[in-house]
């Protein structure tokens, strides 16, 4: 959230829509548009709310839709087995379905405290200083770019991921408190010795996957032009974009996914996360996920090559695609008309983008819609606070992609938690916007400003969402 030098009061943002507030008129605000999502915005606030597909679909598409879901949400199983079509598990892993770290579509959950060993959800990134061949970050020479804690029998898992919470107090200026907690990460038991010395060690939090269509629909020129890499206008934003390989070419592409924008399309995070977290191999990453040289490692027996084939890889990319995004609650309410002020006011909406059109896409429902994702899908400094050190393509070490809020309401009803930021260190969303730091310094002081009315009813317009 940033940019509140350059939000005037005269300005409300609401939802997708700019509306004239002029001081002294005496005209009510427009009426805040539901419809998150355009026309693929669906009306659902029970634990699927985040699993519908767009509307629209044909026969054939309401098909790939289903397969592809079954294919998300089953358990993938290790090799050989009667299951041919979901065999190929591991050799090592994190999770044995999609599901499993995104439940029902929705977000992950870090562990409660170190005891805790259950970091279905989380998992942690690796590297090394350096630069890969591709132009990212270079893998931990032995355990590759991600620690898996798990393996297949006669497989050792890579090691044990144990996470506690260190908090601290702070203080609006209306002396209402807060607490805020950071993580604090060990990794015991490792299989092939212990990590390098320069290791860059990264948590990294399941985020809810609908909507994912719709951002990549939203065309390249309209994302660049929102990039103001030198401050030019010197409001003290200054988002940039990342540019990552193409998953089938090697070109640069815009990097949109992920929590620092280092992959281009839905596709490759699809590949990237059945690879890297389930050891499942697909046509873009045909060989296993293998980094060490643990001879039980490279002998264990796959699942076919690739272990998801082409056909059931697209399905499962489609029907990420086309989960739609779920409408806002309660926008009639005064204290969320009011909240969304807060929002403009305080300077929320200067990364948190409210209104984006999308272009032309090959699924009608996607194709030309004018959606409120809350995001620029730019990379911001947010500051020393949240900052892993470990650059990824062009995002440095303190950059992250302005996450888009849209659903992040319904998370409590879709996960039963709501865990927030890049490793899932926030659990509400006051203590969201207190770990805003760097270009959003300014917008993390504007709210602590706010009185408590006034808080409440920018809280109420985020849990509308």
């Amino acid at each position: 959230m940033t940019g509140f030098a350059r939000r005037a009061v005269a300005v409300v943002f609401v939802a997708g829509l700019i509306v004239s507030a002029c001081a002294g008129s005496d005209d009510e605000p427009a009426a805040i548009d539901p419809k998150l999502g355009g026309e693929a915005t669906r009306s659902a606030t029970n634990r699927n709310a985040f699993g519908l597909p767009v509307k629209g679909l044909d026969d054939d598409q309401r098909l790939d839709f289903e397969v592809g879901d079954s294919f998300f949400n089953q358990n993938w199983v290790t090799s050989p087995a009667s299951t041919k079509a979901r065999d190929g598990l591991g050799p090592t892993f994190n999770a044995q379905a999609c599901s499993s770290c995104h439940g029902l579509d929705g977000r992950g959950a870090p562990p409660i405290d170190a005891d805790d060993t259950s970091t279905l959800g989380l998992l942690l990134r690796l590297s090394v200083p350096g630069t890969s061949p591709a132009g990212g970050p270079m893998p931990e020479p032995t355990y590759g770019d991600q620690l898996q804690d798990r393996a297949v029998p006669g497989v050792k898992p890579e090691g044990i991921v144990a996470i506690d919470w260190v908090s601290e107090t702070g203080s609006f200026d209306d002396g209402a408190t807060y607490e805020l907690r950071r993580p604090k990460i060990d990794t015991s038991d490792l299989a092939h010795g212990p990590l390098g010395d320069d290791v860059m060690i990264s948590p990294r939090l399941a985020p809810q996957v609908m909507g994912v269509g719709l951002l990549e629909a939203i065309p390249e020129a309209s994302v660049r032009a929102a990039a103001d890499p030198d401050d030019a206008d010197g409001d003290g934003i200054s988002g940039r974009i990342n540019l990552v390989p193409d998953p089938h070419t090697g070109d640069e592409i815009l990097g949109r996914f992920g929590w620092k924008a280092n992959v281009g399309t839905v596709e490759g995070q699809v590949a990237g996360a059945f690879h890297g977290d389930m050891g499942i191999t697909s046509p873009l990453f045909p060989d296993e996920n293998c980094h060490s040289d643990d001879p039980s490692c490279v002998a264990a027996i796959g699942g076919g090559s690739p272990e998801i084939p082409q056909e059931t890889f697209d399905r499962v990319v489609f029907y990420n695609r086309t989960l739609a995004v779920p409408a806002m609650r309660d926008f009639e309410s005064p204290h969320v008309r009011s909240g969304a002020e807060q929002f403009g006011t305080v300077g929320c909406a200067g990364c948190h983008t409210t209104s984006q059109t999308t272009g032309p896409a090959d699924v009608p429902m996607l194709s030309e819609q004018t959606i409120s994702p809350f995001t620029d899908l730019l990379l911001h400094d947010m500051g020393p606070g949240l900052a892993d050190g470990r650059p990824d393509f062009a995002a440095s070490g303190t950059e992250w992609r302005t996450p888009p809020l849209w659903g992040l309401g319904l998370v409590p009803v879709v996960n039963g938690e709501r865990f927030m930021m890049h490793d899932g260190r926030a659990r509400t969303f006051e203590e969201a916007i207190m770990w805003h730091g760097g270009e959003a310094q300014a917008a993390a002081d504007a709210f602590a400003a706010l009185d408590a009315d006034e808080r409440a009813d920018l809280i109420a317009y985020l849990e509308a969402l």
